[in-house]
């Protein structure tokens, strides 16, 4: 049997992370992806990137829409590796913060928190305020983990695809799915008197 990750696309800008994404794990050996896309998130998936509803969940081998709380990922019984939220609006953290389940994406975050399952969180607003802090930590105290897409500037990326593609292959990392173009730290060349 294939290994399951399902990904969560919500309204915070950062469309692109969820798209690449999916778009990796249809390239992983051994894996099915199984996407669920909020209200907001359509919205900024046709915005940022001018994509459908339909062109996203062509992406993954499962696609749920996010009012259907009866989807199998919706269960614990549905097993999978975890869940992935990429990327995370604030109203969604929240709502997982806080187990508040109205939706299927904070359904299914909420079902792979209560399985000690892995969740990872892309949390997409700048400046954060205190409620967002807080709920980070909430989340971490769960046992979700709160990766930020923050640009690894030391692997020399030369386009925001560079940038993208570098904090999705570090995220599919955390769930065992390893990439050969990701490039990981090799020290710095040289001596520390050649560098000062």
């Amino acid at each position: 049997m294939k290994k399951r990750l399902i990904v969560g696309i919500t309204g915070a800008t950062g469309a692109v992370y969820g798209v690449r994404m999916l778009e990796a794990l249809k390239g992983a050996t051994g894996w099915e992806s199984h996407a669920v896309l909020s209200e907001a998130g359509a919205l900024n998936l046709w915005h940022e990137l001018k994509m459908k509803r339909k062109d996203l969940e062509h992406l993954a081998d499962a696609a749920y829409h996010p009012k259907d709380i009866a989807a199998t990922i919706a269960s614990g019984s549905f097993l999978t590796e975890g869940m992935v939220i990429a990327p995370c609006s604030m109203k969604t953290l929240a709502a997982v913060a806080h187990a508040h389940a109205d939706d299927l994406v904070s359904r299914a975050a909420d079902v792979v928190l209560k399985e000690r399952r892995r969740l990872v969180l892309l949390p997409r607003e700048t400046p954060l305020n205190l409620a967002h802090l807080r709920n980070m930590a909430t989340v971490t105290e769960m046992g979700g983990i709160i990766f930020p897409p923050v640009p690894a500037f030391y692997a020399l990326p030369e386009s925001i695809d560079d940038l993208v593609a570098h904090t999705v292959a570090r995220v599919l990392d955390l769930f065992g799915i390893h990439s050969a173009k990701l490039a990981r730290w090799q020290g710095m060349k040289g001596t520390p008197e050649e560098r000062d």
